[in-house]
């Protein structure tokens, strides 16, 4: 099998999509399946329906996800990419041993959103427990509706909005509450016009026209802050102080490899006892995430012996 650049060993989709099985196991995806300039069958990536019901078959033939959709306009993730990767990535990589993964992890999404892809595979995959937060109503009654549509996994997790736009562990870490990890995926533009122009700009890679009318979706949030990318995990940097001893690793993508000087920087400010970085491939998108912890070595074990297991 030729494994595809970048995706950790244990992800699942290495190889090419198996568009009958996909399709037998989500029969809508028939109506979107084409063949390619070589002959081969895929659907039309540069538009948002096909891409959801590619979604909903990969969770469904490989995560045992019965019911998944969001509503209009949410961001709709790519199931085998950077997600599945950064879930492994980001857990497994910076504290497993001989590539093994760690049993009954509980687990914090920052900015979980509409379709709750973080605890869908995480938990289906691994047994892991999941408090997801957002800070849109309608992303949490989204996800919600996710989590109720699919048997047992409201017993795994948990959904808790934030209801200080400007917080990002404050109000949702409660008091004598332990997470082996916190994940995010932060919005990267600076503002709105930033945002419009990086959807104008992901058209024009595809082939389409300015006024072809597809939007790629993605709501404020999910999109654009005040300091873009760099603004927010700065942020995050100096709350994740307040939670040093709650949580083992914080976690962010950073999707812009020049702005890690500048975050290198605010954890070292931060008093970061260990940080570590791993860079990812998934075709021709470079990204990479970094994590850190304020516990040494031995509190990291200590940590690790007195878990679940």
């Amino acid at each position: 099998m030729n494994r595809k650049p970048g995706l950790h060993p244990r992800n699942r989709h290495h190889s090419r999509y198996d568009f009958d099985a996909l399709t037998q196991r989500c029969p809508a995806l028939g109506a979107y399946v084409r063949l390619s300039p070589a002959g081969e069958p895929t659907i039309d990536f540069a538009d948002p329906l096909a891409v959801k019901t590619l979604n909903q078959a990969l969770l469904a033939h490989f995560y045992g996800v019965q019911q998944w959709d969001i509503p209009d306009g949410f961001l709709c993730p790519p199931v085998p990419g950077a997600r599945t990767t950064c879930i492994i990535w980001r857990i497994c990589w910076p504290r497993a041993t001989a590539g093994a993964v760690p049993a009954q992890a509980s687990v914090l999404d920052i900015g979980v959103g509409a379709n709750c892809i973080y605890p869908l595979i995480g938990q289906h995959e691994y047994g892991w427990r999941f408090t997801g937060t957002d800070t849109s109503e309608e992303a949490i009654r989204s996800a919600s509706a996710i989590i109720d549509a699919n048997p047992g996994l409201n017993r795994a997790v948990r959904l808790r909005r934030q209801k200080t736009p400007d917080a990002i562990f404050n109000g949702v870490i409660h008091k004598n509450e332990r997470y082996d990890a916190t994940l995010c995926n932060p919005p990267f533009h600076d503002s709105a016009d930033a945002a419009s122009a990086g959807n104008a700009r992901k058209r024009r890679n595809l082939g389409l026209a300015a006024d072809s009318g597809l939007n790629f979706g993605g709501q404020q949030q999910e999109l654009w802050c005040e300091g873009g990318e760099v603004g927010f995990i700065t942020r995050m940097i100096d709350e994740s102080k307040l939670f040093a001893r709650q949580v083992l690793w914080f976690t962010t993508l950073v999707s812009k490899g020049d702005n890690l000087p500048q975050l290198y920087r605010a954890l070292e400010q931060a008093g970061a006892v260990k940080v570590v970085k791993k860079e990812m491939a998934q075709g021709q998108k470079q990204s990479r995430f970094i994590a850190w912890s304020f516990m040494d070595t031995a509190q990291r074990e200590r940590w690790a012996q007195n878990r679940p297991r």
